[in-house]
């Protein structure tokens, strides 16, 4: 935790007080974990971190507050996806690598923030801008970068000079969220996990390079 953390009324929080309110975080994360988003209740958070609703309210104006806390620490993470594609070769072998890490790396941070993005969907879809902007910022952590291999691709005259390189990279990463947050339900349909991200990959591959992979 960086910089000076607050209490709702602009207080200054102690050692203490810091402690305690990242233990109000990590159990509403357990939380949702388990149960429904609507139904965390204030009570039932203070009550797992072994303090009251009045310490809660000290740092959080609500359970939606809190929840907005800990999907903006998600988010800040999030700018490691940066990495998956940012500086990474998409020609000729190399590319199939960097297509197999893009995807394992996605799909493994969606499984690791899996409570948390499920409510910010949520959020985002009920029209919440709140919400809307922190899943922007999660998916263009990876945009942006792949729309700029796409468009080093174009330069070179590897990629096509009418294909919209934002309109690729946009159109992959919701692929790669849409999948990723529907992981359980290919379980149910058969997929496997070692079936699921070659797949993935494939697709990645041929959406950016427009090419089968030389493997």
């Amino acid at each position: 935790m960086t910089g000076q953390v607050r209490t709702v009324d602009g207080r200054v929080a102690g050692r203490r007080g810091q402690a305690t309110r990242q233990k109000l975080l990590d159990c509403l994360g357990e939380m949702l974990s388990s149960s429904p988003y609507r139904d965390v209740k204030v009570i039932d958070v203070a009550r797992k971190a072994g303090t009251s609703p009045a310490t809660f309210y000290q740092y959080f104006p609500d359970v939606e507050g809190a929840v907005l806390e800990l999907a903006d620490e998600m988010a800040r993470e999030g700018t490691e996806l940066t990495g998956l594609v940012s500086g990474r070769s998409w020609v000729g072998k190399a590319a199939w690598g960097t297509s197999e890490e893009l995807v394992e790396g996605f799909l493994d941070f969606w499984r690791r923030h899996d409570a948390i993005l499920r409510v910010v969907d949520l959020g985002a879809a009920e029209g919440d801008k709140r919400f809307n902007k922190i899943r922007l910022k999660i998916l263009n952590s990876v945009t942006n970068s792949l729309t700029d291999a796409v468009k080093e691709l174009q330069s070179k005259g590897r990629v096509d000079k009418d294909v919209s390189p934002a309109a690729l990279a946009g159109s992959l990463v919701v692929m790669l969220s849409s999948v990723a947050s529907h992981q359980k339900s290919f379980q149910g349909w058969g997929v496997k996990q070692a079936e699921l991200k070659p797949t993935l990959a494939l697709l990645v591959h041929l959406g950016v390079t427009g090419k089968k992979p030389a493997r």
